[in-house]
């Protein structure tokens, strides 16, 4: 049976070592390893630190780890709002290629068996960078949280998107392969000498061959996905026996644990609204909720789930997670919702200027914090059965 933990924080002490590559000087400090304690071989070990959003950020301790609720911060309507959600937590990758299908104004992939509903232009690309700063950050600063081998040959990131993750693995692991996959090609040109970018849809029969990899990672694949257990089956053959595969994605089912948040609000109306979509597309965005029976029926084992909570705003008193919800905060009202639009109209056929009033509504809703909503972040791996030579 596969196991299951709530861990709102993430223990990961480490060093780090300069980065190799000036474009990525701004993205903070570079990463470092630590050895697993649910391991005994040497060979193995819990992932290292990745970067941190700014040089004053600390590691969490281990009192964070495993806590059931948030403590909220005490605060005035005259304070201010401290941090900037706008500018300091944007982190923009050049890229010369962009190529696409332009819609209202955005560039979407013109690549893939379906229409897509993201965004390629540079725009999206900050809302990638900024969603991978609020993932590593609320995973305790660590990239990943499954074992991978010391010394893995070959990596597979799945969406990559912009290609952060990519390249941070790829100076994690220099002597690994990396390939990073996507529907467009808008990752940057000057990468790490052992990534590889591709452009493909996952969801086409794979050409990577079988036993290859021994990491495969993915993450919010909003509205990508329509055969999991197929995806699944695909990844379990090209993974090397004893390798793991590893998801993640947050499920937009809005919750507070003491009530604050009303239950009329326009911000819950708008996690429906991309229920409604994804589920009329073929990609519902409750997939995750069903990884664990898929990934136990195509016969991986030592599956692991843990749900992560991530504060809506910097309502939290913890200084970290306070940095999580003004990532959050800026994510959904300066990002996700305005790329959301266009399934409004559509997919549902709705009225967009109803949609532009229950988003004016909810984007005042979401800056009160009174309010102490969060939202559930799901980290998924599994191994393939076997053990890595």
């Amino acid at each position: 049976m596969p196991s299951t933990d709530h861990a709102e924080n993430a223990s990961s002490p480490g060093s780090g070592t300069p980065p190799r590559h000036e474009q990525r000087q701004d993205k903070g400090k570079s990463l470092g390893t630590e050895t697993t304690e649910t391991n005994d071989q040497d060979d193995y070990y819990e992932p290292g630190i990745a970067p941190s959003i700014n040089e004053s950020l600390s590691a969490p301790t281990a009192t964070d780890t495993d806590n059931d609720s948030i403590e909220p911060d005490r605060w005035t309507d005259d304070e201010g709002y401290a941090e900037s959600t706008s500018t300091r937590y944007l982190s923009s990758i050049a890229s010369d290629i962009r190529r696409g299908v332009e819609d209202n104004g955005r560039l979407y992939a013109a690549y893939g068996m379906h229409k897509t509903w993201l965004p390629i232009d540079d725009e999206e690309l900050d809302r990638n960078d900024l969603q991978h700063y609020k993932f590593t950050l609320l995973l305790g600063s660590r990239l990943f949280i499954c074992p991978v081998p010391s010394d893995p040959q070959k990596i597979l990131d799945l969406g990559t998107g912009s290609g952060i993750w990519a390249m941070e693995v790829a100076d994690m692991f220099p002597s690994a392969e990396v390939i990073g996959v996507d529907l467009a090609p808008t990752q940057p040109n000057l990468i790490p000498p052992n990534l590889n970018f591709e452009i493909d849809d996952i969801e086409n029969d794979w050409l990577w061959g079988e036993n290859k990899f021994d990491f495969i990672h993915a993450r919010e694949l909003i509205m990508a996905i329509r055969d999991w257990p197929r995806l699944f089956g695909q990844a379990k053959r090209a993974l090397k026996p004893g390798a793991y595969i590893q998801l993640g994605a947050s499920v937009p089912q809005f919750s507070s644990d003491d009530g604050t948040l009303p239950q009329d609000s326009a911000y819950l109306e708008t996690a429906q609204i991309y229920f409604d979509m994804s589920a009329k597309v073929g990609v519902s965005g409750m997939e995750p909720l069903n990884w664990t029976k898929y990934l136990q029926e195509e016969g991986y084992e030592d599956i692991v789930q843990k749900m992560y909570k991530i504060p809506t705003n910097p309502w939290p008193k913890d200084e970290r997670l306070k940095k999580i919800g003004a990532l959050e905060l800026t994510h959904y009202r300066d990002g996700i919702m305005n790329v959301f639009a266009r399934g409004y109209k559509d997919i549902l056929g709705g009225d967009e200027t109803y949609f532009q009033v229950l988003m004016a509504r909810a984007r005042q809703e979401i800056v009160d914090r009174n309010m102490h909503s969060w939202v559930p972040y799901y980290v998924v791996y599994a191994k393939k059965p076997g053990t890595l030579s």
